[in-house]
């Protein structure tokens, strides 16, 4: 189901490309809104009229927006991405001891990353655990990034603790350690959410590679992650599979174990030699087989999610483990799995990943008025993305034009519009 501003936001973003559908007052032309726009969108329709508590969340969204450079974030003089300021920043915020309790699932990757940590959340808070989950970009509202127990953190405790995090950091920095760029300082908010908030477990996706990442400050993670590996801001990260591998490889921490998904040979023999230098118990996660969810269905849609789902269950089955919860873990790898892990994978969802968003609200010029509008919404920024999108774009529809008449009918006339969105935003 997704959030009415995201639904007023397609109408406004689609609509005027459509001349089936009629609209009273569409404009002429397709606007395109930045991230903080869109936001700004939704504080209006959180708090109408223009209230004093939506006039403070603009002003939030103004001072985050400040925080974004604007030299190419592999600059070597942008200091503010220099890796040493991390650990002066977490000074600042006297985050250190906090940080070293919580019991991390950190996981980076090219594809998929997202959803395996939307996954792995939901696993464990099926399996009755208060979580919290940092993922990245959003696509309407910066607090989809914080999910406390698999919602987005309310506007009140946002706003509570990015005051904390602004005015410490404030007071403290200069020209010598400069304020933190923008997604290192929603990462350290992150942090403060989450060791304030006292939840059992912290699902976290990294942001960009992983060895300078900001969620890499997490010294002693309970498990790591790896998803699946392509090409990928190879200015930062390197022109081959071996070096980019390498990159993500960063977040392996000496004993800790860590899960890939499958690989291709370049990049897993990097990801091998990675794990070997560091003493790291590298395991291989099979993708999920459709019989192990009893029937179910994935909460995110598409053959490829069964991959991030194999290694969403070998995360959590680990962090389980060593958590000392024995009982809830599955008896093997490839029976079907405990009703809580079913229920978690099932139960996943992340906004505009292979998502259909159907529109009541727009009828069509047929006859029958129950004509829905449809939107079909996934993200890419790979060539590998791209076919795996247009290959589910492709197959959802079809299902649809073999569906029964009136099943059709039922959900969108079978003369429903079609529109496919690529978001892909470049400020994480």
């Amino acid at each position: 189901m997704p959030h009415p501003p995201l639904l007023g936001q397609l109408r406004r973003l689609l609509l005027p490309c459509s001349s089936v559908v009629p609209i009273a007052a569409a404009p002429s032309t397709v606007r395109c809104l930045s991230p903080r726009a869109m936001a700004s969108t939704v504080a209006s329709q959180v708090h109408p009229g223009g209230s004093v508590a939506a006039a403070e969340y603009e002003d939030v969204l103004g001072r985050l927006s400040s925080l974004i450079t604007q030299k190419v974030r592999a600059h070597s003089g942008n200091r503010g991405n220099q890796w040493d300021l991390m650990a002066q920043y977490l000074q600042i915020l006297e985050l250190e001891e906090p940080i070293a309790q919580m019991k991390v699932i950190h996981v980076a990757g090219t594809k998929g990353k997202g959803s395996t940590c939307t996954f792995t959340e939901s696993i464990l808070r099926s399996c009755g655990f208060s979580t919290g989950l940092f993922t990245s970009p959003h696509l309407m509202d910066v607090r989809e990034r914080f999910r406390l127990n698999g919602v987005d953190i309310s506007e009140e405790k946002f706003l509570k603790y990015f005051w904390w995090c602004w005015n410490k950091l404030k007071e403290k920095t200069d020209d010598d350690i400069p304020m933190p760029t923008y997604f290192r300082f929603l990462a350290l908010l992150a942090f403060k959410i989450f060791t304030a908030e006292q939840v059992d477990v912290v699902v976290l996706e990294v942001g960009l590679g992983g060895k300078f990442d900001a969620t890499n400050v997490v010294e002693a993670p309970i498990v790591c992650g790896i998803s699946s590996l392509g090409y990928d801001h190879m200015e930062i990260l390197g022109n081959t599979l071996a070096e980019i591998a390498g990159e993500k490889a960063g977040i392996f921490k000496k004993g800790v174990l860590a899960y890939t998904a499958p690989q291709p040979e370049e990049a897993m023999i990097a990801l091998k030699q990675r794990a070997l230098e560091l003493g790291v118990s590298l395991q291989v996660a099979n993708p999920l087989e459709p019989h192990q969810l009893k029937d179910q269905h994935l909460g995110l849609h598409g053959d490829h999610q069964y991959v991030n789902a194999g290694l969403a269950v070998a995360l959590a089955s680990t962090w389980l483990e060593k958590q000392g919860h024995l009982d809830k873990i599955p008896l093997n790898q490839t029976g079907p799995l405990p009703d809580q892990f079913i229920s978690g994978l099932s139960n996943a969802w992340l906004q505009g990943r292979a998502q259909i968003v159907t529109d009541s609200q727009v009828n069509s010029e047929e006859e029958d008025k129950d004509c829905s509008l449809v939107f079909y919404l996934d993200g890419a920024h790979s060539p590998e993305s791209m076919e795996i999108c247009a290959r589910w774009f492709s197959h959802v529809t079809k299902e649809n034009r073999r569906m029964p008449s009136s099943m059709v009918q039922s959900q969108s006339c079978g003369n429903f519009q079609k529109a496919c969105l690529r978001l892909s935003y470049l400020i994480t």
